[in-house]
């Protein structure tokens, strides 16, 4: 499928991860929820109501509310946490129900945004796709923080195509959040289908090549590169391995 194709997806292919974890949740008994998350100190909960909070963020940009970004000098990290401590304790059946809310609103407002419009985020602007990236991102991290512990099957699919884009795409992020320099690094990743995904220029000099869902779950921290059969060549691609994130700070 050609670059334009699946990526014109993202909004059919958010709305159908978001499914893909309601099917989860809604299955969940209620002492399911008071259980610990894969998410330090988090509880299955917790993740959920996160889940809400950030999904509501994304309305509050397209509102323009501005000052709903404030962190007040907390990284992203902290003030997540914060937000989700003030807030947590409501019963299971409202957290899920608010994130219901929150998702399927914040995921027909982004439909509906002018395509050049650049929206507040975490680290930079991001136009409308790109946002919707990261929610898929960030929605599918957290359901195997849900998932995981649980030991619950969560599928991989041809969705994690838009996180391994993004992984690769945010690679200059990564790099200088680190505090270092790079090249250009390509990958050649293998789909859960088995087709193999390109990004970056193919003469580039370091290459990253393996399972795709690896290379997404490396980005998500959620799989240490070394214990993944993801593998490297030149001068680049192990450091951008290392440095790899699927997401803002």
């Amino acid at each position: 499928m050609a670059t334009a194709d699946w990526a014109a997806r993202i909004f059919d292919d958010l709305a159908d991860e978001y499914a893909e974890l309601d099917r989860v949740l809604g299955g969940l008994e209620p002492d399911d929820w008071a259980r610990e998350s894969a998410a330090t100190g988090w509880t299955i909960s917790d993740v959920v109501l996160h889940l809400a909070q950030s999904d509501e963020f994304v309305r509050a940009s397209i509102a323009g509310d501005d000052a709903a970004f404030d962190r007040e000098g907390l990284s992203v990290d902290e003030a997540m946490n914060r937000l989700v401590a003030a807030e947590r304790g409501a019963p299971p059946g409202e957290v899920l129900e608010r994130w219901r809310r929150a998702s399927r609103a914040a995921l027909a407002e982004l439909r509906d945004c002018p395509p050049g419009r650049r929206l507040t985020w975490a680290a930079v602007p991001l136009s409308p796709r790109t946002l919707a990236t990261t929610r898929l991102a960030e929605h599918w991290a957290h359901a195997l923080d849900i998932t995981v512990p649980l030991g619950i099957d969560y599928p991989a699919t041809d969705r994690l195509r838009h996180i391994a884009w993004l992984g690769h795409r945010t690679l200059p992020y990564a790099f200088a959040l680190a505090g270092e320099q790079a090249g250009p690094v390509r990958c050649e990743l293998v789909g859960p289908g088995g087709d193999v995904w390109h990004f970056g220029d193919p003469d580039a000099p370091s290459l990253i090549k393996g399972p795709a869902e690896e290379f997404c779950r490396v980005g998500a921290q959620r799989l240490a590169p070394e214990r993944s059969t993801l593998t490297t060549d030149g001068p680049d691609a192990a450091r951008a391995l290392r440095v790899l994130r699927n997401y803002a700070a």
